[in-house]
């Protein structure tokens, strides 16, 4: 999280906006091996729980259950040119949104792992414009069964929520204009959208 408390934001929905939209996060943990890391879609419960599945040979798989972890979605960003400023004597930055989840993670049973995957496969199958969208009952059981057996789901009970909102909040609002049109010209609207959305 930044340090900056005017790229903080309270907003408990935005943070679940956030998590809807992009879908995908990373999961950190400190093992006896070593710090690690793993990628994975998640999938908010909407009462304070996010889950998420790793393959069973995944190097985190073994050591989530129990343990206190960091999960972290990444949002848009972009490279602020000081160019785009006024006066410009000042430095480069980036604009950016992340949102850090910190919490206790409990291994899932197998019924909750095919509710996580429904969930995530109909959330995300909903955002596919063309054709009918596929469900698990299309696989035959004994195959389904098999592939859920190559993974592990997860349930991480979010104990603090830390999100960066960097969106030059602490710039005049003709400074954040130019810099949003920047950013935008440069091929990064989504961070100016987002500025000219969430920046009053």
């Amino acid at each position: 999280m930044h340090p900056n408390p005017a790229f903080r934001s309270d907003d408990r929905d935005l943070h679940e906006a956030l998590i809807a939209e992009i879908g995908f996060g990373m999961v950190f943990l400190t093992t006896p091996d070593g710090p690690r890391v793993a990628h994975t879609p998640l999938l908010s419960t909407g009462d304070g729980a996010v889950q998420f599945h790793l393959a069973r040979g995944n190097a985190l798989t073994r050591h989530l259950d129990g343990a206190m972890a960091l999960a972290v979605v990444n949002g848009p960003d972009g490279y602020v040119s000081p160019r785009w400023y006024a006066d410009a004597a000042q430095v480069p930055t980036w604009n950016y949104v992340a949102l850090e989840l910190e919490g206790r993670v409990r291994r899932m049973d197998q019924d909750g792992l095919r509710a996580l995957l429904e969930g995530l496969s109909a959330r995300h199958e909903a955002r596919i414009a063309d054709g009918t969208p596929w469900t698990m009952d299309k696989m035959p059981e004994p195959q389904l069964r098999q592939m859920m057996g190559a993974i592990v789901g997860f349930e991480m009970e979010v104990l603090a929520w830390r999100p960066t909102f960097k969106l030059s909040q602490n710039k005049p609002a003709d400074e954040r204009t130019r810099v949003a049109a920047g950013l935008e010209a440069e091929g990064s609207p989504a961070i100016a959208e987002l500025m000219r959305k969430l920046v009053p």
